[in-house]
């Protein structure tokens, strides 16, 4: 089975649907998200999109009501295609450690998803996913995601590995290769038993090459759709592993096994 590890709603989602398809990808783990970049018809309005971007993954826009909307698409994508997408839900993190408890408890688990995320602390704050960490403890089939790429910083990188290492039994996902930090992500992740590297948006082929060479059994075939393409990254894979039982585990056993899938 080929899982894309990361991936986000697209309007309308029979796009995202004819992508995984041409891609070869039977299922994709699927995140809310309120930039919508696919809708863009040019430069300004796909201007108008990033900066809600920039928003989210600065941790500007975290309160409940920014996630309704998304949560809602969610909602329904998962329904529509319940065979092709894995639910992921997102939880604010500046909620009282007792209100994140109870959202998961109540949109993660009683929705029946296989996760939180993706998460988005602001730079330098990735400290505030430790309430999040010590509810998915609680539920030891529950993976928790966390944004990668700029603004999360090093020390935010060392940071989650410090919650990993406290929080053993919760499967850790730095995404996006850990942006400009891949090296230092690689090596966190390689000397940290319960985190996982999701490889999408990889600038360098030898980054991906040198991320499955260190943590074969620990790294993630990921697209992070719109903003990648499920097939190119799936290309990116097959170029830097031979055919055979590491190529497999990245491109979905590894993703499978984590998920409860198998």
């Amino acid at each position: 089975m080929i899982i894309d590890a990361h991936s986000h709603v697209h309007d309308p989602v029979e796009d995202h649907i004819a992508l995984l398809d041409d891609a070869g990808v039977d299922r994709a783990v699927l995140f809310a998200t309120r930039p919508h970049p696919e809708r863009a018809t040019g430069l300004e309005s796909l201007r108008r999109e990033m900066a809600v971007l920039d928003e989210a993954v600065g941790g500007r826009a975290n309160g409940v009501d920014g996630y309704r909307t998304a949560w809602q698409e969610l909602d329904k994508a998962l329904d529509a295609h319940p065979d092709r997408f894995i639910g992921f839900r997102s939880v604010p993190l500046d909620l009282a450690p007792q209100r994140i408890a109870e959202m998961v408890d109540r949109e993660v688990v009683g929705r029946g998803l296989r996760g939180i995320g993706e998460l988005t602390p602001p730079p330098g704050r990735a400290d505030l996913v430790e309430p999040v960490m010590r509810a998915a403890a609680d539920h030891s089939d529950l993976a928790v995601v966390v944004h990668g790429f700029a603004p999360t910083t090093a020390e935010d990188l060392r940071t989650l590995a410090r919650l990993a290492s406290a929080y053993p039994s919760v499967p850790l996902v730095v995404s996006q290769l850990g942006g400009l930090h891949w090296m230092d992500a690689i090596e966190l992740v390689r000397d940290t038993p319960s985190m996982f590297l999701e490889l999408s948006t990889a600038g360098l082929i030898f980054a991906v090459r040198l991320a499955v060479r260190e943590i074969p059994d620990r790294t993630l075939f990921g697209s992070d759709a719109p903003y990648g393409d499920p097939a190119l990254a799936r290309a990116t894979v097959e170029r830097v592993t031979s055919p055979g039982a590491v190529r497999d585990q990245v491109l979905g056993g590894t993703a499978a096994r984590l998920l409860g899938l198998t």
